[in-house]
């Protein structure tokens, strides 16, 4: 995921929060969840930040005295399980996956909640306040009906987009949409040259564009307007506090440059030498490793506070266990917002259950792009988080991929895929 932003925009800091009492008890509550005002259906949250509301839907799933049993977090087509619920006094703690991070919500009225989005592991607090109404089932409430030129505001389109911070840095990105042209409603997502944000959905109606997502780690909001010559024009707003303009043009051709040319080996240098602590108390992890000897191996830089990383965890769990009896090994390397072994090593630890990792995991420092390129000093740089070097038979890196493009990305991803098993299979076969 990009990480060069403005302040604490988009830097993918997983932040904490000093809550109140009630709050404090809930997180850390192992009884029975008593919440069964957390009704079975459909609710609409809001994240209220920065003067602006971001919206999300959640699907709540009930059992034994209408209790809690698991949310899903939807956005477009993705929906993500959240089973970890506890309740103390009267407040209930959902557990935002595998992120150090929950929504802390209480009953606010007949079918309403109120509450907080809270981030456990920052240098300081992180509290957004939160609200949902059950029932509701649109993202964002129409403020224009939808005419035929709102149809064809958006349809199915590339665009090629700028964002600039607040410090007028800008950065290149391509925006792929798709809307309905039945109900307005529109999903997509942007790709930059480290990562994409993900799924994200809303409406496009009259000459107003709306996105948003919310994945437990982020929650963003783009909003945009139609100028008469096309061009969209808007807002990007990140959490609590980041925010971003952004413009955007249509064309099919946008594209950026090479993931697989972003990052590099140093000249003269051709293999990695690493040895980090393992996950597990006592054990190391090391490319020396006799397990590694005449295989190709996977090094994935990943975070357990990143959603791209998430993303190409998910791709890579099942995919080693379908091909590790080629010869094929997978090492992941932490880099956790904690420089606690203990700490990150947990963190690690749950991703490593939630995702069903079989391969290797060590703590290997912690989250910061230049700390991880000096923990790797063969490597030019280390420009975002996940970064995939894939090495060959002989232990000489092949290639390097800087990013990850999530399913959100629909073709992107598959060609991503496709591209990544054409390098195994060519490197297994040599």
């Amino acid at each position: 995921m990009r990480q060069i932003v403005a302040g604490a925009s988009l830097a993918l800091v997983v932040a904490g929060c000093q809550s109140n009492p009630s709050e404090q008890q809930a997180a850390g509550a192992t009884s029975t969840p008593d919440a069964n005002y957390l009704q079975a259906g459909t609710w609409r949250g809001v994240l209220s930040t920065q003067g602006q509301e971001i919206p999300f839907l959640f699907d709540v799933e009930t059992g034994n005295n209408n209790q809690p049993v698991a949310v899903y977090l939807r956005n477009g087509a993705e929906k993500l399980k959240l089973d970890e619920i506890t309740a103390a006094g009267d407040s209930t703690t959902l557990k935002l996956g595998a992120f150090d991070a929950a929504l802390v919500v209480r009953k606010d009225g007949e079918n309403k909640l109120k509450g907080a989005w809270v981030k456990y592991d920052a240098k300081g607090p992180y509290r957004v306040p939160f609200s949902a109404t059950h029932g509701q089932q649109e993202l964002f409430p129409l403020q224009a009906k939808p005419t035929s030129d709102a149809k064809e505001m958006i349809t199915e389109s590339t665009y090629r987009v700028e964002f600039k911070d607040e410090e007028g840095k800008t950065y290149p990105a391509v925006g792929i949409f798709k809307q309905s042209s039945e109900t307005g409603e529109l999903t997509g997502t942007f790709l930059t040259t480290t990562g994409d944000y993900r799924y994200l959905a809303g409406q496009a109606a009259g000459n107003l564009l709306r996105l948003s997502t919310f994945d437990g780690s982020h929650g963003f909001l783009f909003t945009a307007t139609k100028g008469p010559n096309g061009t969209l024009k808007g807002d990007f707003y990140s959490g609590k506090s980041g925010h971003e303009t952004w413009t955007a043009v249509e064309d099919p051709k946008a594209k950026l440059p090479d993931a697989n040319s972003l990052t590099f080996m140093k000249p003269g240098e051709k293999k990695l030498a690493f040895k980090f602590p393992s996950v597990f108390e006592g054990g190391a992890v090391s490319l020396s490793d006799p397990k590694y000897k005449g295989k190709v191996v996977v090094v994935q830089l990943l975070g357990s506070w990143c959603p791209n990383c998430m993303d190409e965890t998910n791709f890579l769990a099942p995919w080693y266990e379908k091909n590790k009896s080629r010869g094929v090994e997978i090492i992941g390397l932490g880099y956790e917002r904690s420089p606690e072994y203990a700490k990150a090593a947990e963190r690690l630890r749950k991703m490593k259950d939630r995702f069903g990792v079989g391969y290797d995991l060590a703590v290997a420092g912690v989250a910061d792009k230049d700390a991880a390129g000096k923990s790797l000093p063969q490597i030019s740089k280390v420009l975002a988080f996940p970064t995939t070097i894939i090495i060959d038979k002989k232990g000489d890196v092949r290639k390097i991929n800087t990013g990850f493009s999530g399913p959100g990305t629909g073709k992107y991803y598959d060609e991503l895929v496709a591209d990544f098993n054409q390098t195994i299979d060519k490197l297994v076969k040599e």
